[in-house]
């Protein structure tokens, strides 16, 4: 569902050139779901960029559902969805359910199709006691709940997820984490997920890949990426070892 094949990209920063991703080689098959770890600056966000279409590779091959995302953009946004957790796709000073609306009529989505679709999603994320309320005064929690809605509306093949937990309260995680499992599991929604929240990868993710100053590092099962680092017990100083190469 997601393959990159040898993929770089540099940016030209003053006289310098920046290479944020070198030589950057997975797969991802339909269907996972996979963590995607590295410390600010690692590549991640140039990664996601990329998948969406939104940056061009320098060099090298990306395909995601078997599109390339900066030539297909536009097919591809129906096959795709992603949340940035740090930023929403929601209209601010629209009710949610408005919001959603707009949306359907972006993707040009069936109405009875989307009817049936968000019935769903307000039941299983628990919107319905705010779809009428405008996003800019939902809570955290509720408008992250309200951005993973949006991007599922459409069905997408795959989910990319970049830090959807920032933030929120342990209940809030708890919902949304509960929420991802059973749309992986039912659904067979392939989704690759960014965070810091460790909490989220040892709850979510099957596959782990650690990427650092643009390469990948590791790649392979939570229980292997434990076993780099033996004589660490949790997962994040392993992958702090990782990233400073004292693991």
């Amino acid at each position: 569902m997601i393959e990159l094949n040898d993929v770089g990209r540099a940016f030209k920063v003053k006289r310098a050139v920046v290479h944020a991703v070198r030589d950057l080689s997975f797969t991802v098959a339909p269907g996972e779901f996979v963590g995607y770890l590295g410390p600010n600056g690692a590549g991640k966000s140039t990664t996601i960029k990329m998948l969406c279409g939104i940056l061009t590779p320098t060099s090298g091959r990306v395909r995601v559902a078997g599109l390339d995302p900066s030539r297909r953009r536009t097919t591809l946004a129906r096959r795709i969805g992603v949340v940035f957790g740090q930023r929403t796709t929601l209209w601010w000073d629209l009710p949610l359910g408005d919001s959603f609306d707009l949306i359907r009529l972006l993707y040009k989505v069936d109405r009875k199709v989307f009817r049936v679709r968000l019935d769903e999603l307000t039941q299983t994320l628990d919107l319905g006691g705010f779809l009428r309320t405008p996003v800019r005064q939902l809570s955290l929690g509720q408008r992250m709940r309200g951005d993973l809605a949006a991007a599922l509306l459409h069905a997408p093949d795959v989910l990319v997820l970049d830090e959807p937990t920032i933030g929120l309260d342990v209940v809030s995680k708890a919902s949304i984490r509960t929420f991802l499992r059973r749309l992986n599991a039912e659904q067979g929604t392939t989704v690759l997920l960014t965070t810091h929240d460790l909490g989220d990868i040892e709850r979510l993710c099957r596959r782990v890949m650690v990427i650092d100053h643009g390469r990948l590092g590791f790649d392979g099962t939570l229980d292997d990426l434990m076993a780099t680092a033996p004589e660490h017990s949790s997962i994040e100083d392993v992958v702090t070892a990782l990233y400073t190469g004292t693991g």
